[in-house]
């Protein structure tokens, strides 16, 4: 992983206790809820900032070995698809834990939450006018199936908005309301033949809005209405404390676990990935 940039100063966490009862119901019975306007402007801008540092510095890693490609998607000339951003970008890591969010993780996944993932997405509708829809939910299991319908709540999902999405076809995340509690559902075939799902909603929000959703819930990418439109998103997911570490805690440093991590972080990862190990459950 490349060296951590230089974070000029903390961003700022706008107070939230946690969800609402209405936000709640929502969140049951949709599977998904918007908070708009949940990262200040500035915060995005200089979220943005960092993404393109990033990028630039993947595309240029892959362009001189190749074997990075597995943790930097490039899918044209600008869009990129980055995979372990914790240790690209002080901002990265400093969402993991981001203080408005946690009491929303806390109330609707667990109050010791682990974290599982996260990515950051750049796409251009220039360059992917043609890519089909990816209907899909989330998980390990092909979408812990395994578990059988309705799948419980394993996993939660927070995708941030770091660029207007507030008209539909620039790649809007896109949901089927209540999916996550279907009995009955496609198969892997059926889902790939489909533009579109009977009840499916574009999420249209400003940048800087956060959704959150369930890992049961059908969800894909909008297709880019014009060439102009372009997508960018950061990715975050977390999940229960009992649950095995993810792969996506491999793809970081030793440094990056023992001295990168503050005290409250430290709590999101499983104890035998420090040096040493920390005896702990939770």
């Amino acid at each position: 992983m490349p060296p951590t940039a230089t974070l000029d100063a903390p961003a700022v966490a706008v107070e939230h206790p946690g969800p609402t009862a209405e936000e709640r119901f929502a969140f049951d019975t949709s599977g998904y809820l918007v908070l708009e306007r949940f990262l200040q402007p500035d915060h995005v801008a200089r979220l943005l900032a960092a993404l393109d540092r990033a990028v630039n510095r993947r595309r240029a890693q892959v362009a001189a070995d190749p074997a990075y490609a597995r943790n930097t998607l490039i899918n044209g000339a600008r869009s990129t698809r980055l995979l372990y951003i914790l240790e690209d970008d002080p901002l990265f890591l400093e969402l993991v834990n981001w203080a408005p969010l946690m009491p929303y993780v806390h109330a609707l996944i667990n109050p010791m939450p682990h974290y599982h993932a996260s990515d950051a997405i750049v796409e251009e509708g220039s360059e992917l006018l043609a890519r089909p829809p990816g209907w899909h939910i989330d998980g390990n299991d092909s979408g812990y199936r395994s578990f059988g319908w309705p799948i419980p709540l394993l996993q939660l999902k927070v995708g941030y908005y770091l660029t207007d999405m507030t008209s539909p076809g620039n790649g809007n995340l896109t949901v089927v309301p209540g999916s996550h509690r279907a009995r009955n559902i496609p198969s892997a075939k059926e889902l790939e033949a489909k533009v579109t799902i009977p009840g499916a909603v574009q999420v249209c929000a400003p940048a800087g809005t956060a959704i959150l959703f369930h890992n049961a819930l059908f969800h894909t990418a909008s297709v880019f209405a014009s060439p102009a439109n372009r997508r960018t998103m950061a990715y975050y997911a977390y999940e229960h404390p009992w649950m095995i570490g993810a792969q996506g805690h491999w793809g970081y440093s030793k440094e990056f676990y023992n001295y990168r991590l503050s005290p409250a972080q430290r709590k999101l990862f499983h104890g035998f990935l420090f040096d040493p190990p920390e005896p702990r459950w939770g």
